[in-house]
C-alpha cells in the first residue's frame, strides 16, 4: 500500500486520471467466473459471446489479472479472437510471475516484445522481474527502453522505477 502511495505522489496528476495511461492498474473485476461485462447490454457474458470484442476481453483480462483471479483471466485470454497479441502474451507472463513461475513470464514477455517492441508495459512487468531475480542491470536496461519508446511519466515507467530503487515490485 506504501508503494502505490508513493506512485500516486511520485507521478503527475494527469497521468492517473481515467483513461489517460492504459498501463494503469484497473478497478477491480466488473463481472465474476471468467464472464465478461458487455458494453452495451452491461450485462456480464460468457467471454467467447459473439457481441464482445477483444478490446472487452482485454479489459476483463486486466482486472481479473490485477485481483489475482488468474483462472479467470486465462479464460477470457483463451476467448480472445487473437490470444497471441502482445497485450495478451503480456498479461500470460505478468499471471505466470505472479504465480512464481519466473521462466514462463520471461518467455511470454519476449514472445510479446517481438511482436511488439514497443510494449512498455511488458517491457514494466519484465523489468519487475528482473527486480525480483536481483538483475538490476537487465531491470535498468528494460527501464531506459520504456523511456526511450515514450514511456516517461507512464504507470509502466513509475512502477519499474520505484521497483528499482525500492527493491521491491508492486502487485501491478
Amino acid at each position: 500500500m506504501r508503494l502505490l502511495a508513493a506512485l500516486m505522489i511520485a507521478l503527475p496528476t494527469g497521468v492517473l486520471a481515467a483513461g489517460s495511461d492504459t498501463t494503469t492498474p484497473p478497478a477491480s473485476p466488473a463481472c465474476t467466473n471468467g464472464k465478461v461485462k458487455d458494453a452495451q447490454s452491461g450485462q456480464c457474458v460468457a467471454p467467447k459471446d459473439a457481441r464482445l470484442d477483444d478490446a472487452e476481453r482485454m479489459q476483463a483480462v486486466r482486472e481479473y489479472a490485477y485481483a489475482d483471479a488468474f483462472d479467470a483471466a486465462r479464460m477470457v485470454i483463451a476467448a480472445l479472437d487473437n490470444p497471441e497479441a502482445d497485450n495478451a502474451l503480456t498479461y500470460n507472463g505478468f499471471i505466470a510471475r505472479k504465480s512464481g513461475d519466473m521462466e514462463a513470464a520471461m518467455t511470454w514477455y519476449r514472445a510479446a516484445l517481438e511482436i511488439n517492441p514497443d510494449n512498455i508495459l511488458a517491457r514494466s512487468y519484465m523489468g519487475q522481474g528482473f527486480v525480483t531475480d536481483g538483475d538490476t542491470d537487465a531491470a535498468r536496461a528494460q527501464l531506459s527502453e520504456i523511456r526511450a519508446r515514450g514511456g516517461r511519466g507512464t504507470w509502466a515507467e513509475a512502477s519499474l522505477r520505484l521497483a528499482l530503487q525500492s527493491g521491491k515490485t508492486s502487485s501491478y
